[in-house]
């Protein structure tokens, strides 16, 4: 029985508690800082990194500052958002424009490692094929400013917060506020996330999500005008992880067997198929627990539409322009 249950902890160590985890430490990391600049008030003085970009868009200074914030952590912005969202500082389409809004400084936070992955596979060609992804994350970014300007009523003031004029807290009140808010927030959070992931890691263990890469990839030998080694890079793409296919990509392209031209097409084209999966394996678990599972769903949903859409139109425009 002993050796039943260490096997069993083996196994489930590397593959769930560990990454559980890890999870639940950066989340409880992100909302702790959330919660200190909240209990700051310090929302205004962080907006103003984004603030002239913010207000083009009639976004609200709690988005300005989720903006600011997301430069360095995509979890801690995602949790002002919720926040403000849960108190009706702002509404449930600014959230979701918020949610999409921020797409330029997450992709940031992600370009250093892509960009160095790329380099080594495919060389040059990876300033083309990250400079096309970089443009996609911009073009996002300010389409969503210019539909936030349409969509949104322009903020009757440039802060949404009520001023306070009450002393600042002492040490000790600010630490107990603190700890009674993130207290009662980390308990919700958790009791979504852990058995959202854990549901999750079980489809992984079944293979399902496998399943359904593997039948997704079996529809792109339609696709016109790709050769079967292109197609191999989008299903090692599709199938295992990103680094597969831009490994794939470099030796093809080291052979001389695809031109630059067909490499970054089959790159791109990958990239739209394999996102929409795996950013829901990957965010779900977290987003339904900051969020609530329905609205994480629909966020999630928006978020990779644009952005398949995005990639599709800067695609399109290396395929007229190359």
């Amino acid at each position: 029985m002993v050796d039943e249950a260490s096997v069993l902890l083996l196994e489930l160590w590397p593959n769930l508690i560990w990454p559980l985890t890890r999870l639940l430490f950066f989340i409880s990391v992100g909302l702790l800082i959330a919660t200190a600049i909240e209990s700051l008030d310090w929302t205004k003085k962080i907006a103003i990194f984004a603030r002239p970009l913010a207000r083009h868009g009639h976004f609200s200074e709690q988005v300005a500052g989720a903006f600011s914030i997301a430069m360095v952590s995509g979890v801690t912005a995602n949790t002002m958002l919720s926040e403000s969202y849960t108190k009706g500082e702002i509404r449930k389409q600014e959230l979701v424009l918020a949610n999409l809004f921020n797409s330029l400084p997450t992709y940031f936070l992600h370009l250093p490692t892509l960009f160095v992955i790329a380099f080594s596979m495919i060389k040059g060609a990876a300033f083309i094929y990250v400079g096309l992804t970089l443009s996609a994350a911009l073009f996002r970014t300010i389409s969503i400013v210019f539909i936030g300007r349409i969509l949104l009523k322009k903020p009757t003031s440039v802060l949404n917060i009520k001023a306070k004029d009450n002393a600042p807290p002492t040490l000790t009140e600010f630490f107990a506020k603190v700890k009674r808010r993130f207290v009662k927030r980390i308990r919700k959070i958790a009791s979504f996330t852990v058995p959202i992931y854990v549901i999750i890691y079980t489809m992984n263990r079944l293979e399902y999500f496998e399943y359904l890469e593997s039948v997704i990839a079996s529809y792109i030998h339609f696709l016109p005008l790709l050769s079967p080694q292109a197609i191999g890079i989008i299903t090692l793409q599709m199938v295992a992880e990103m680094a597969a296919g831009l490994a794939a990509a470099g030796a093809l392209l080291n052979d001389g067997v695809l031109s630059q031209r067909e490499i970054i097409v089959a790159l791109m084209i990958g990239n739209i198929l394999s996102s929409p999966l795996r950013a829901f394996r990957h965010q779900f678990p977290y987003y339904a627990g900051i969020f609530t599972p329905r609205l994480a769903l629909e966020l999630i949903s928006y978020n990779q539409s644009f952005r398949a859409l995005s990639l599709v139109i800067m695609t399109a425009l290396y395929l007229f322009l190359a």
